[in-house]
């Protein structure tokens, strides 16, 4: 077996992966934040993991004690001077059970974690080996990927665009908070959405291939102020959020060539945006508990940094 363990700013994950057989353990619990707020300080996401993760272990360890290597995400993605503290807590319980039980260690980041869970969750693993398009939106990127083989890292995650203010899962979430909803919002939102009939016409604003998501919650606000339904506010969150991907999608693939398409993070757990681009795209999207953030990715690429040795 194979330990995974993230520390994201919203969610404690551990996991486990059968490579033999294929099969993902996926253990994770949500940070705790208090209503009306619209995130954590890392301090307190840091207290939160050291309070979280001993049951999720003892959760992963019921089925299996038997562990070859530890795979850990130590760092928000690859670009140098990523760093982020709540990453230290998975990264110290790492070391000290790979150090207790003589498992092997494998770091990386929680980007690459992310790839990794959403080609594990569609079936598409045989992309590693290959060149494509990733998509990874969350509530701290909304980051276009060129995705190559890399002998060291696996898988090489290039960004070729990102938003250049706020991140797709921040627009969505202050858009809950603002209607009362539990942080984070996106599942909330997503159901909200799905209540609304309304249609928006929306041209979101883009400097080359970088989206902006500054005038979301504005919007938002105005819509509110104006009497606007909440199934109606929550659904213009989220088709801004599509018509991005969808034009991001359409000038990267016109940039780029047609490489395999592959979306993952949290926002692209939300049922408009995956069935409006699966029907319009050759595309791949994780099922939402690999979307969201979890620690399966990082098992896989342990398991596979592992075969190296």
């Amino acid at each position: 077996m194979i330990l995974g363990i993230d520390t994201s700013n919203y969610t404690t994950s551990v996991a486990l992966y059968d490579e033999e057989n294929n099969i993902a353990y996926n253990f994770k619990k949500l940070l705790p934040v208090k209503s009306g707020e619209k995130g954590l300080r890392q301090s307190d996401a840091v207290f939160h993991h050291m309070m979280q993760i001993r049951e999720l272990l003892d959760e992963a360890f019921k089925i299996s004690t038997d562990i070859s290597s530890v795979g850990v995400s130590i760092s928000p993605c690859d670009n140098e001077g990523s760093y982020m503290p709540c990453f230290m807590v998975g990264q110290t319980v790492a070391e000290a059970v790979s150090g207790a039980i003589g498992a092997k260690l494998f770091t990386f980041s929680h980007q690459r974690g992310h790839v990794a869970a959403a080609l594990y969750s569609c079936n598409k693993l045989d992309l590693i080996d290959q060149r494509f398009i990733a998509f990874h939106f969350s509530g701290g990127t909304s980051d276009a990927i060129i995705v190559e083989p890399d002998d060291e890292k696996i898988i090489k995650c290039n960004v070729i665009a990102n938003s250049s203010d706020l991140k797709a899962g921040q627009s969505i979430d202050r858009a809950g908070v603002m209607l009362g909803l539990p942080f984070p919002c996106g599942k909330y939102i997503d159901e909200l959405a799905c209540q609304s009939d309304v249609e928006f016409k929306i041209k979101p604003s883009f400097s080359g291939l970088n989206p902006s998501f500054s005038g979301v919650e504005n919007k938002c606000i105005k819509m509110h102020n104006d009497g606007a339904s909440d199934k109606d506010i929550a659904k213009y969150a989220i088709s801004y959020t599509l018509s991005v991907v969808d034009n991001m999608t359409e000038m990267i693939l016109s940039k780029y060539g047609r490489l395999p398409l592959v979306y993952a993070g949290g926002v692209m757990s939300n049922s408009m945006i995956r069935k409006y681009m699966t029907n319009k795209y050759d595309c791949s999207f994780a099922e939402p508990e690999f979307s969201s953030d979890n620690a399966v990715g990082v098992a896989v690429l342990a398991a596979l940094k592992e075969k190296q040795i």
